[in-house]
C-alpha cells in the first residue's frame, strides 16, 4: 500500500512552470487520500491558468503512478484566487479581490490597448475580470471593448457595470456623449473617478484592471493614494522620451507604497508586412534596460503592428480577435506573470477578522 510520504516525494518532481517551484513545497497539495491502490488529492493554484490545467494534471497523475502500489489516481486541479494586501489606510472595494493599475508616464504608448488585452487574457484563463476606465478626459475602453449604452441601477444608489467580451466595464464614456469634452479641474475629475469606482456594483471580481490616465499629475497621485491597489504595471515604449516619463510613474507608485508588478515594453519592434524587414523604430531594449536598472520584472515586449491598432479600434482587441495568434500569446504570457506575481504577495486577512459590536448595557 502506498504511503503519504512516498506520494508527496513523487509529487515534488512536478514543477509549476509559472513559479518554478513544486506544488508540495508551496503547500498546494491538499486532501490527499489513499484507499488501497487508489489515490486522490486536490491541487490548488493561486492564479488563473485554464489553458495549462490539463497538462499539469497529466504530469501530477504520471508522478503519482510512479509510486509502488498506485493503480488509480484522481486529481482535482483548480485555481483559487484570493485578495491580497493593499496600501495601508485605504478602504477596500466590495466585490473586488485585487485591483491592478496599468499606468504610463505619458500618453501615446499603448497603455489602454495593453490594459484591455491583459484584462481579456486574464478572463481567458478563467478569472472574473473587470475594467475601470479611469481616463476622464479621454475614455477609450468603451470603443476598444465594443461596449455602448447607459449603465442601469437596480437599487437607485449604485450602477451595474456594462458587459463586453465577458468583462465588467465602467467608464465615464458611458455617462457622457462621445464628443462631449470633460472640462473639469483636477478635484472634480478625481471625485468623479472615485464615485465611478465605488458606486459601480462590481460582481465578485478576481481582478479589476484600472486603465489609469496618462501622466503623473495630481489626479494620478490622488488615485494612487485612494484606490486600494494590489499592484501596478508600467507601460512604456523603448524610446528615451517615454522612458523618462515611465520612471516618473514608477517613482509615484513607490512613494505611495504600491508594489510594481512589472514593466511592459510596447511597440518594441516593427516587422514589415511586405518584406519581413525588422526595424526598432523607437529604439531597442530601452524598456528591458530600465527594468533591469530598477529591479523590475520585465513582463514582455509587444510588436508595433497595424493589426493591434485595427483590432482595438474595431472593439475586438487582439486577444479576442486572434486568440490563438502570436501576439495574443504574448499578452497571455504577460497576464500569467502578473497573476503569479500577485499570488506570491501578502494576502489580505481583513475579511477574517470578527466584527466587534459595542453595546451599552445597564
Amino acid at each position: 500500500m502506498p504511503t503519504e510520504a512516498a506520494l508527496l516525494q513523487a509529487l515534488q518532481s512536478v514543477i509549476d512552470p509559472n513559479t518554478g517551484r513544486d506544488l508540495v513545497a508551496g503547500r498546494q497539495i491538499r486532501n490527499l487520500r489513499i484507499d488501497g491502490d487508489a489515490v486522490s488529492f486536490d491541487a490548488v493554484l493561486g492564479y488563473p491558468a485554464a489553458s495549462q490545467l490539463a497538462a499539469l494534471r497529466k504530469r501530477l497523475i504520471e508522478a503519482a503512478r510512479q509510486v509502488d502500489g498506485v493503480a488509480n489516481v484522481s486529481v482535482n486541479l483548480s485555481s483559487q484566487i484570493v485578495a491580497h494586501a493593499v496600501q495601508r489606510g485605504v478602504q477596500l472595494l466590495p466585490g473586488v479581490k485585487n485591483i491592478v493599475a496599468v499606468a504610463s508616464g505619458k500618453g501615446g504608448v499603448g497603455k489602454s490597448t495593453t490594459a484591455a488585452n491583459l484584462a481579456l487574457a486574464l478572463a481567458a484563463e478563467g478569472a472574473q475580470v473587470g475594467v475601470l476606465d479611469a481616463d476622464i478626459y479621454g475614455p477609450s475602453q468603451p470603443m476598444m471593448l465594443g461596449v455602448s449604452g447607459r449603465p442601469e441601477s437596480v437599487d437607485g444608489k449604485t450602477m451595474e457595470p456594462m458587459r463586453g467580451h465577458g468583462l465588467q466595464v465602467a467608464s465615464i464614456g458611458f455617462l457622457v456623449e462621445p464628443d462631449q469634452a470633460m472640462i473639469w479641474r483636477g478635484p472634480m475629475a478625481t471625485q468623479a473617478l472615485e464615485q465611478l469606482l465605488r458606486q459601480t456594483r462590481w460582481h465578485e471580481l478576481d481582478y479589476l484592471i484600472v486603465d489609469m490616465p496618462p501622466g503623473t499629475g495630481d489626479i494620478q497621485l490622488t488615485l494612487s493614494q485612494r484606490v486600494p491597489l494590489t499592484g501596478a504595471i508600467i507601460v512604456t515604449t523603448p524610446q528615451d522620451i517615454a522612458l523618462i516619463d515611465a520612471k516618473k510613474g514608477l517613482s509615484m507608485f513607490e512613494k505611495v507604497g504600491v508594489p510594481i508588478l512589472g514593466l511592459v515594453e510596447n511597440m518594441a519592434v516593427h516587422v514589415c508586412t511586405r518584406c519581413g524587414h525588422v526595424e526598432h523604430i523607437f529604439g531597442a531594449d530601452g524598456g528591458k534596460t530600465m527594468a533591469a536598472a530598477h529591479g523590475l520584472d520585465y513582463l514582455g515586449a509587444l510588436p508595433l503592428t497595424m493589426a493591434i491598432r485595427e483590432q482595438a479600434d474595431s472593439g475586438r482587441p487582439t486577444v479576442v480577435a486572434e486568440p490563438d495568434g502570436e501576439v495574443a500569446a504574448i499578452y497571455k504570457a504577460i497576464a500569467r506573470k502578473v497573476a503569479v506575481s500577485i499570488a506570491e504577495k501578502s494576502k489580505d486577512f481583513s475579511s477574517k477578522f470578527p466584527t466587534i459590536t459595542v453595546s451599552k448595557t445597564t
